[in-house]
């Protein structure tokens, strides 16, 4: 995402002296990605941002694979998922690539004890269910039903809850994520024809500055390993940054769905691409207006990716018996499509109410053990009509 922003007190010129009001000089850091090529922010700080003072034993945190050659349709019903206290207890992945690590979180309490870093992957928050603030050291930004929140890796935060029912889908993304490349020009900026555009971003703001010495505990995950470090000074000590890379938010709410007089694509509803898999909004929009049309999606064949679509709200046209929370996972190498009645059952219908999250990897998708304790066992059968 490609957009200049800024917080707080910067100095007039790149790497040059910046001082304190009360005697000696901020701490400049360089927070970037993909060596020095990618998109980066300049941070200024109080305090040096490397006082390590101690270091845990890290603690493997990678997903117990259970199927790694799936060829299932399966049905995960998302809200037996646990709840937890912790953030990071809460977290639990159910499928899983070489490229992106998907799950569902429930926390019921803010993260407050320690500070959070993803420093393998950019990661994606889906909200369901629940209100808060997310709380980084670039800045805040308030977060609802319905909200998308783009974490960069390296990003450190912590997060508040609003309540204790909190429902959140979360992809952790090995490769950036960034905004369709085919609704943007040539220098970033949004077309006139994509589904969005900047002044839909929540961008960061309410800078916490704190000046603090102590020990602050901040959790970072590298290689598939938790690694606890201690720290001597409060991580939120930036007083002012400008740059490219930063944390925002985007409401689902806010995607305006591209209809046409014949059923359209799913590409149509893209919000989010990676090099490796894509994420699409599916919103309450208009049907097809051809006087032929068949609303419903036709059957088609995922020979090259395999879907992942999350149920969030409405009436799911194109499935029967499905409710929010639910996952469906169509594989890679067979045809899938409505489900029996739906396509006839479409037939004249002129709106949808349907709201769902869409991720479609380009690589297979491993199921694990957590994602097992959750199917329904029967969804691939849910195809072959009575009697047959």
């Amino acid at each position: 995402m490609p957009i200049y922003h800024t917080l707080g007190k910067i100095p007039p010129k790149r790497h040059t002296i910046f001082e304190k009001p009360g005697g000696g000089i901020h701490y400049e850091q360089l927070f970037g990605t993909i060596g020095f090529d990618g998109m980066s922010s300049l941070l200024y700080e109080l305090h040096r941002p490397t006082q390590v003072r101690r270091i845990a034993d890290p603690i493997n945190v990678k997903p117990k694979i259970a199927v790694e050659h799936n060829m299932k349709a399966m049905l995960l019903q998302g809200f037996e998922i646990p709840k937890a206290a912790d953030w990071l207890d809460s977290r639990k992945t159910l499928l899983a690539n070489k490229d992106v690590h998907i799950g569902l979180a429930a926390p019921t309490k803010s993260l407050r004890d320690y500070f959070y870093k993803n420093a393998d992957a950019d990661e994606m928050i889906f909200v369901h269910r629940g209100t808060g603030t997310l709380r980084t050291f670039l800045g805040n930004i308030p977060f609802e039903y319905g909200d998308y929140l783009i974490i960069p890796r390296g990003m450190i935060y912590q997060i508040d809850f609003d309540t204790e029912d909190n429902r959140l889908l979360f992809a952790e993304s090995f490769h950036p994520i960034y905004t369709p490349k085919r609704y943007r020009n040539w220098f970033g900026q949004m077309l006139e024809h994509s589904p969005f555009c900047e002044r839909d971003y929540k961008l960061p703001a309410e800078l916490e500055t704190h000046d603090e010495k102590g020990d602050f505990i901040i959790k970072v995950k590298k290689q598939g390993y938790l690694h606890e470090l201690v720290y001597a000074t409060h991580p939120f000590d930036v007083v002012g940054w400008d740059g490219y890379n930063f944390p925002y938010g985007f409401s689902i709410h806010n995607f305006e769905p591209i209809t046409g007089r014949v059923h359209q694509p799913p590409p149509v509803h893209q919000t989010f691409e990676t090099s490796a898999f894509v994420i699409c909004s599916f919103c309450p929009r208009l049907y097809d207006y051809h006087p032929k049309s068949i609303p419903a999606p036709y059957n088609h064949s995922n020979i090259d990716s395999d879907e992942m679509l999350y149920y969030v709200d409405g009436d799911f046209m194109s499935r029967n018996n499905i409710k929010p929370g639910h996952i469906t996972l169509h594989p890679a190498g067979i045809p899938h499509g409505p489900a029996p009645g739906a396509y006839e059952r479409s037939i004249g219908q002129t709106e949808t109410e349907e709201l769902a999250v869409m991720i479609d990897t380009f690589a297979p998708l491993m199921v694990t053990e957590q994602a097992l304790a959750i199917d329904d066992g029967q969804y691939y059968k849910s195809w072959v009509e009575p009697g047959e």
